[in-house]
């Protein structure tokens, strides 16, 4: 069935998650302001940017292709977190054949190939790719899905996976598909969307053209279901992070519209999960 994002109602929600986040020990300002907000917004006497036309889901490739024109010239927090994290993972890691998967435009390929990896990029999305080689035309560069890697078995000596897995159903086979690819001794660095954000409707909104909004699912993998599939491929968990918010809000989104309640709302949140994993040799 067909969904949509509704801006009115989801400013809403972050008003009402701002004010039950900060219900005990908010000031009352504050939260005088949060109340009024929610009256002005829910007796339509003020209305969200974004509240007129709704936001159309699209599936990953789809959504990912029509993104592909503006992805990398966005602000993102959860990315500005998450590099933090992975790249301080990378950084100890001596050179080999390194796998980004989901690789996207190649942030993380041009991460890995600085490091001086023999890298190869996978994508299911033609566009994205073609971003990716512009950005770091050195690597290899493949079209596949996480499901069903291009790769032979034992063949990389490093796979990052960077906010990719949220978008599967089930994280099980894209985690058994990494370890299949990885050579034992091998590390596979994993971030996704924190589960806490995808249950607050942490979707993968982005403007496909002027006055339309889209969005890509992401789906909620609690920490227990990782782990079953962690043990299912046989990989040892090294570490788990999980970086907070940093306060920055989508220049131009229905957050900006509400940026007090949007910043209390996050504040203190994590954004992101990253697994440090191993597959024992």
């Amino acid at each position: 069935m067909s969904r949509a994002y509704r801006g009115r109602e989801l400013v809403l929600g972050i008003q009402g998650l701002a004010l039950l986040r900060h219900a005990i020990d908010g000031d009352e300002k504050f939260l005088r302001d949060r109340l009024d907000d929610i009256r002005r917004f829910a007796a339509a006497e003020e209305r969200p940017s974004d509240s007129g036309p709704v936001a159309r889901e699209l599936d990953a490739a789809e959504g990912y292709a029509t993104w592909s024109a503006i992805y990398d010239s966005l602000p993102n927090s959860f990315i500005e977190v998450e590099e933090l994290v992975v790249h301080a993972l990378l950084d100890p890691l001596p050179p080999g054949t390194a796998l980004d998967a989901a690789c996207g435009t190649g942030r993380q390929t041009r991460a890995l190939t600085w490091r001086g990896h023999r890298t190869i990029g996978v994508d299911q999305s033609p566009q994205m790719l073609d971003k990716a080689r512009s950005n770091s035309p050195s690597a290899d560069y493949r079209v596949g899905r996480l499901e069903s890697l291009p790769l032979e078995d034992d063949s990389v000596d490093l796979a990052v996976c960077s906010l990719a897995l949220t978008h599967l159903s089930d994280p099980c086979t894209g985690i058994a598909e990494l370890a299949r690819v990885v050579r034992p001794g091998g590390r596979i660095i994993l971030s996704d969307l924190h589960p806490f954000v995808v249950s607050l409707q942490g979707q993968c909104l982005f403007a496909e053209g002027p006055g339309r909004l889209a969005f890509v699912r992401n789906h909620v993998h609690l920490p227990g279901r990782y782990l079953a599939a962690f043990r299912q491929a046989g990989l040892t968990v090294n570490d788990c992070h999980e970086p907070l918010f940093n306060g920055r809000l989508a220049p131009g989104g229905y957050e900006e519209s509400v940026a007090d309640a949007a910043r209390a709302a996050w504040d203190g949140l994590p954004l992101v999960i990253v697994w440090d994993l191993t597959l024992p040799a």
